[in-house]
């Protein structure tokens, strides 16, 4: 039974996993955007949010925090500058998973594993949103438009002269 297990040990030991989540989270970090597949990208979720949240208050203890996971200078410093200024008002969700179809050779669900405010189309498209209704708004101008002018019409047939 699985009482209790919460991680996917995606068939790995201990180190190796740590190794995997390391090099992915200095991968996304570096790259903003990455494609691996369904189960580590929602493995590495549980993984790099703490340390983005870490990274939100800049001060030598949380860097060291940081590092102790990543031990990548360049990384830290990107993480600790242009990530966390983009982030500091976010509570939370910093990654997003987005399922890209299956591998071909083995069938494997692939994702890509995405920060959330780096993904300048997604945040377009948030922001161009609008409330759309099932009637069109030009269709109902011209209707409006064509009942003034039947009644107009009536109202002029309705109006004979008297002879």
């Amino acid at each position: 039974m699985r009482h209790g297990k919460k991680d996917n040990h995606l068939s790995r030991t201990k180190e190796h996993r740590k190794a995997l989540f390391k090099n992915l989270t200095l991968a996304l970090v570096q790259h903003k955007r990455i494609r691996t597949t369904l189960a580590k990208a929602k493995a590495l979720r549980r993984y790099v949010e703490p340390l983005l949240t870490k990274a939100k208050t800049n001060t030598i203890h949380s860097r060291r925090v940081v590092f102790s996971y990543l031990q990548h200078k360049q990384s830290i410093d990107m993480l600790f500058g242009e990530i966390a200024s983009r982030i500091a008002n976010r509570p939370g969700g910093y990654t997003r998973v987005l399922r890209a179809g299956f591998r071909p050779n083995d069938s494997a669900e692939m994702a890509y594993i995405e920060l959330v405010d780096f993904n300048e189309a997604a945040l377009e498209a948030q922001t161009a949103k609008r409330r759309r209704t099932r009637r069109s708004r030009g269709a109902g101008k011209t209707t409006e438009v064509a009942k003034t002018e039947t009644k107009t019409e009536t109202e002029s047939n309705n109006e004979q002269p008297t002879e």
